[in-house]
């Protein structure tokens, strides 16, 4: 079972034709961009939309970390490629800062 569990969010440009590639992308990922994910230390990823908003979830074993997934995907040109291709459909969080795309959200309830 994962150590860690983060939820992020991101925007994706609301555009109908837009948002539908966009989800026929993740319907067929391309497997290194898998093997990245489970590589850094991730044991589930499911991403949910709502309207334009994305929200990913991330159970993570408890040696990931951002900074090694930044790092590891910086020096890994196919994620590069997928990155670009992905920012095509979305766009910043209006508080985001520059180059900022998926921003980790803050707990704010927990039902025990």
């Amino acid at each position: 079972m994962a150590a860690q569990k983060y939820c992020l969010a991101l925007d994706l440009i609301d555009d109908e034709k837009l948002v539908a590639e966009y989800k026929a992308f993740h319907q067929n990922i391309w497997p290194e961009i898998t093997k990245s994910i489970k590589d850094s230390g991730i044991e589930v990823l499911d991403i949910y939309l709502v309207g334009n908003r994305l929200f990913m979830i991330i159970e993570a074993n408890e040696v990931f970390s951002f900074d090694q997934k930044s790092q590891m995907d910086a020096n890994n040109a196919r994620v590069q490629e997928w990155e670009d291709l992905m920012w095509k459909f979305q766009q910043a969080l209006p508080w985001a800062k520059s180059g900022e795309k998926w921003m980790v959200m803050e707990k704010i309830f927990e039902l025990k």
